[in-house]
């Protein structure tokens, strides 16, 4: 686990150069409206979905639990709580050290399209994004915005160089740039590139351009796993 203090110190002003980290107040307002009330309508809406989900995962392992909450790094190295419906075996965490040779993706980030820690409903939620689902939750908590940079593990931050601490900079999101552009086919320094460019660049319009377009995206079930 990354202390917070440990973060804190990695993250200083030099770090962040050539990015605008003024939001306007009216900016932040419509961003926060639009997380709360999405949030909250997402939530009423899918509530079936939850129900029958939770249902699946606990026929599949009774013994397991329905979600799975994780330590995640967000805005200014502020450690939070993020949620997920299980798509998991029970002990996932304890068997990654195994699988780590065989990571798909490059730089801080693990990414393995057959690993074998993921349950049979586990591979239709991920598909769909469906597991992602819970951190409406967190949203409406304020740990996270619809939009934003995803939220990093202690363990990748370890290895942040200043380039990438940039990413924390702003509130993390459910969905980006990254999972509009490509997502699992990303590597990790173009994802950067691309939450940096989102943090320059957003603006409530860009926002909301991005939750559609990552709606289209599930619906075509593309590039997750």
């Amino acid at each position: 686990m990354v202390e917070k203090k440990a973060i804190s110190k990695a993250y200083t002003p030099q770090n962040a150069v050539n990015i605008n980290v003024n939001e306007k107040l009216i900016y932040r307002c419509l961003k926060r409206g639009l997380d709360f009330f999405g949030s909250l309508f997402g939530i009423i809406l899918l509530s079936l979905v939850f129900i029958i989900v939770a249902v699946a995962i606990k026929l599949e392992d009774p013994k397991g639990r329905v979600f799975f909450s994780q330590k995640r790094i967000g805005k200014n190295g502020e450690v939070f709580n993020m949620y997920k419906f299980r798509s998991m075996i029970s002990d996932a965490e304890s068997k990654l050290e195994e699988l780590l040779d065989m990571n798909e993706t490059t730089g801080a980030m693990f990414k393995m399209k057959n690993d074998p820690r993921v349950t049979k409903i586990g591979r239709v939620i991920r598909k769909t994004s469906i597991d992602e689902l819970p951190q409406l939750f967190n949203v409406l908590k304020g740990d996270m915005s619809l939009v934003g940079p995803r939220p990093p593990l202690p363990r990748e931050v370890k290895e942040y160089s200043a380039h990438h601490m940039q990413r924390l900079l702003v509130i993390p999101g459910c969905t980006g740039l990254w999972q509009i552009s490509g997502r699992s086919n990303i590597g990790f320094e173009e994802m950067v590139d691309l939450d940096l460019q989102y943090i320059q660049k957003r603006n409530f319009l860009m926002d909301i351009q991005i939750i559609f377009k990552t709606v289209i995206i599930i619906f075509k079930n593309q590039d997750a796993y």
